[in-house]
C-alpha cells in the first residue's frame, strides 16, 4: 500500500519535530556543561568575597549577551520596558541568592554545592501555593516532601554539628546553611521571573538583571573585596563570561524543545559536578551526598513530569469547552 501526500506531510512534520526535541536537548546539555563550568571557574579561584564574585559573573556575562543580541538585531529594544521596578525587585533578590550561592560554592565540594541547589525547584512549589495561592495536589506535595528528604540526606553530615561550639567554625556547615538559603531566596526570584515573563522578553529579563546585579554587588565593595592575583581575575571573568554563555544556550534549548522534555537535563550537573570535583579539586562524593542526590533528583523530574500532565490536562478541557463552528 502506498502512502498518500499527506502522511509523507506528517513523516516530515515528525522528523523536524524530532530533530527540534534533539537540538533543545542537546543546547540544555551543553548549557548545563557551561554553567558547571562557571562554578569550577568560581571555586578554583578560592575563598573571594561573594560580592567580589557576583560582581565579576554579573558584569562580564553582559559581553556575551549583547554580541548574541546585537548578531540577532534585537539589541535596539533589548532593555525596553514598561516594568523597570519588578525588574529591580528580582535583581535584588536574585543578587542575594546569588551572593550566597558563591560562598557556599567556595566552602563546599563542588558535588555537595550543586546538588543542594536541587532544593530550589522544590521551594518554588511550595512558595507558589503560599504566596500565589497555586493549587498544587497531593502528587506534588508528596514529591516535594520525599525531595526535601533527599536534601536533608545531604547536609545531615553538617547539620549533626549545629548543635557542637565548633558550628559557626565550620566552613563546610556555614556553606551548607548558605547553600539552602540561597535556594530558598533563588525560588522567591523564580516566581519574581515567572511574572515578569508574562510581559517581557527573555533578553529584557536576563539584560535587566546582569546590569541590576552588577551595581548591586558594587555596594558590598567597602565591605572586603580583595586585591586578585591574575590567575583569579582570569577565572573570574571566565566565570562571567559562562554565565552570560550558558543563559544564551539555555534560553535556545528551551525555544527548540517543550520545558517538560528539556527541563530533567538539568540533572546532568549532578554526575558532572562529581567527575569535575573529582579530577579538579580531589572532591570525592559521599554516600550521603549520592543517595540524598538521586532522591532529590527523583522528586524534581516527578514534579516536571507531573507539571507536564497538568498543562495536558488543561490543554484538554479548554479544546472540549470551545464552541463547535
Amino acid at each position: 500500500m502506498t502512502a498518500g501526500p499527506g502522511s509523507s506531510t506528517a513523516a516530515a512534520s515528525d522528523r523536524a519535530g524530532g530533530h527540534n526535541t534533539l537540538t533543545g536537548i542537546t543546547l540544555k546539555i551543553i548549557s548545563v556543561a557551561v554553567f558547571v563550568g562557571m562554578q569550577t571557574c568560581i571555586k578554583a579561584a578560592g575563598t573571594v568575597p561573594a560580592g567580589e564574585i557576583v560582581f565579576f559573573r554579573s558584569f562580564f556575562a553582559i559581553f556575551p549577551i549583547i554580541a548574541f543580541l546585537a548578531f540577532k538585531g534585537k539589541l535596539g529594544t533589548a532593555f525596553t520596558t514598561k516594568r523597570p521596578f519588578n525588574h529591580i525587585a528580582r535583581g535584588l533578590v536574585g543578587v542575594c541568592a546569588m551572593g550566597l550561592g558563591f560562598f557556599a560554592l567556595t566552602r563546599l565540594p563542588l558535588p555537595e554545592a550543586i546538588t543542594l541547589n536541587y532544593a530550589q525547584p522544590l521551594l518554588v512549589v511550595v512558595f507558589s501555593s503560599i504566596f500565589l495561592g497555586e493549587a498544587i495536589r497531593v502528587y506534588r506535595w508528596s514529591a516535594v516532601a520525599v525531595g526535601l528528604v533527599g536534601v536533608l540526606i545531604i547536609s545531615w553530615p553538617e547539620l549533626t554539628l549545629l548543635s557542637s561550639d565548633e558550628a559557626l567554625d565550620d566552613q563546610e556547615v556555614l556553606g551548607v546553611m548558605a547553600a539552602l538559603v540561597a535556594a530558598a531566596i533563588s525560588a522567591v526570584a523564580m516566581l519574581l521571573v515567572r511574572n515578569l515573563v508574562q510581559s517581557e522578553r527573555t533578553a529584557t529579563i536576563v539584560l535587566w538583571f546582569s546590569v541590576t546585579a552588577s551595581i548591586m554587588s558594587l555596594l558590598s565593595l567597602p565591605f572586603g573585596w580583595q586585591a586578585l592575583t591574575p590567575l583569579q581575575a582570569a577565572l573570574l571573568v571566565a566565570a562571567g563570561f559562562c554565565g552570560g554563555l550558558g543563559q544564551i544556550l539555555m534560553t535556545a534549548a528551551y525555544r527548540h524543545a517543550e520545558a517538560s522534555v528539556v527541563a530533567p537535563f538539568e540533572y546532568t550537573s549532578m554526575i558532572l559536578g562529581v567527575v569535575v570535583g573529582y579530577l579538579v579539586f580531589g572532591d570525592v562524593a559521599t554516600l550521603n551526598m549520592l543517595v540524598g542526590g538521586l532522591i532529590v533528583v527523583a522528586a524534581g523530574i516527578f514534579i516536571i513530569w507531573r507539571e507536564r500532565q497538568l498543562g495536558l490536562e488543561r490543554t484538554r478541557t479548554r479544546k472540549a469547552s470551545l464552541p463547535e463552528g
